[in-house]
């Protein structure tokens, strides 16, 4: 690394103040930060001193999405070769099967077949939507004459373990734009932005592209295959008609069809631990997801219904279909848009458990919630905050009247 080390340090001095470059420096900067740690250094009488920084932050929670991402990019081609062998047929005229042909021998009971397939998916849609969505971050960063943030590296990648696997392209990259352009650089940069950019872009091709990111069919990457999503068959079967096809088991283990990053809820679970030891995430707002889902979905079996047969849909169930897990492990979590206060942190985390299963059991158009639930949350996060901080003034003024 020696040579690269003095490669950077003889074009440092063209990037920095008064260079030839010196506008394109956020670009100098994020490439030296990819290989060598910062030399800024803070001094004077007054700062803190922490082993973590954002950069570090960010890595954590791009590690913690592997186990997911991996063992999607697996499911996908299980769940496409395992159709491909009921329709007793393999239509390749779809392009990814230019490079799907190089290794696969379109056997389900191969794990390398599998995970090839997947990825031949799983990389076109996170390539698109890493460059675009860096591209937007360079940018905003040399017009603003700042470094390039490594939120980016996190949003990408969460963007795009929540795409459907066949996913059109340009959809891929208008979502991205759309989740960190008006979602997050208008509002100026992270820190500042009020909603999960992932989220948002997200859910700016639902409304805009329905046919392609409503979900209401089982998202499997084969031409001519299609039934509904395990909350779709809820909707109209409820809890009896999903267990016909699904155990809670294959739905916990990721044994089902769905987008790449959604359908294991043991390995989200991996990620989740990861960043709750790290504490990259606060507990305070699962404990307060999971105490909201769980109240309302009682509170919802009680009631029951003659129609709806989401009503009796159980506690458990809820944690282990649609976008439930990923969001909470890796959306609900999100230090920028959530709360930021302690007792916030269970309001925010409360009120998102509620609409999640609100959402899915009043709601017949859209049987999924996780998404719109934590977005719903993300524009009340800042009043939640406020009203903490208010009643913490105020007890802490009669206390000390008190004295």
């Amino acid at each position: 690394m020696r040579p690269l080390r003095k490669i950077l340090d003889n074009i440092k001095p063209k990037f920095t103040n008064g260079g030839s470059l010196e506008k394109y420096y956020p670009i100098y900067d994020v490439i030296e930060n990819l290989f060598y740690s910062s030399d800024r250094r803070t001094f004077g009488s007054v700062h803190i001193r922490d082993s973590i920084d954002l950069q570090k932050v960010m890595v954590v929670v791009w590690m913690a999405t592997f186990p997911a991402m991996f063992y999607g990019m697996y499911n996908l081609g299980f769940q496409s070769l395992s159709a491909f062998e009921q329709l007793g047929t393999i239509n390749k005229d779809d392009w990814h099967f230019i490079f799907i042909d190089l290794l696969c021998n379109y056997d389900p009971k191969s794990i390398l077949d599998c995970i090839w397939f997947g990825a031949c998916y799983f990389i076109p849609i996170y390539l698109i939507t890493f460059v675009v969505g860096i591209a937007w971050e360079v940018i905003f960063a040399i017009v603003r004459g700042h470094e390039i943030n490594e939120g980016a590296f996190v949003t990408t990648v969460l963007f795009a373990l929540c795409c459907p696997p066949d996913a059109p392209l340009w959809q891929v990259a208008l979502g991205i734009s759309f989740g960190i352009v008006v979602a997050k650089e208008i509002f100026g940069g992270t820190g500042k932005n009020f909603l999960n950019p992932a989220l948002a872009g997200r859910a700016f091709l639902y409304f805009a592209y329905p046919a392609h990111w409503s979900g209401d069919s089982v998202w499997v990457a084969v031409d001519g295959y299609s039934s509904p999503t395990i909350l779709g068959i809820g909707a109209q079967e409820g809890l009896e008609g999903i267990q016909v096809q699904y155990s809670w088991l294959d739905s916990f283990l990721g044994n089902i069809p769905g987008s790449i990053g959604e359908t294991s809820t043991l390995f989200i679970l991996v990620g989740l631990l990861i960043l709750l030891y790290t504490r990259v995430a606060s507990w305070r707002i699962v404990a307060g997801v999971l105490l909201g889902t769980l109240l309302t979905s009682l509170l919802f079996n009680l009631i029951g219904s003659d129609s709806n047969p989401m009503f009796s849909l159980p506690f458990h169930w809820h944690l282990v279909i649609g976008g439930f897990a990923f969001g909470l492990a890796f959306m609900a979590v999100e230090p920028v848009s959530g709360s930021h206060t302690n007792l916030g942190r269970w309001y925010y985390g409360i009120l998102i458990g509620i609409m999640v299963v609100l959402i899915r059991v009043v709601n017949p158009a859209y049987p999924e919630g996780m998404m719109l639930a934590i977005l719903f949350a993300n524009l009340f996060a800042p009043l939640i905050d406020h009203f903490v901080q208010e009643r913490n003034i105020k007890q802490r003024l009669k206390v000390a009247n008190d004295k």
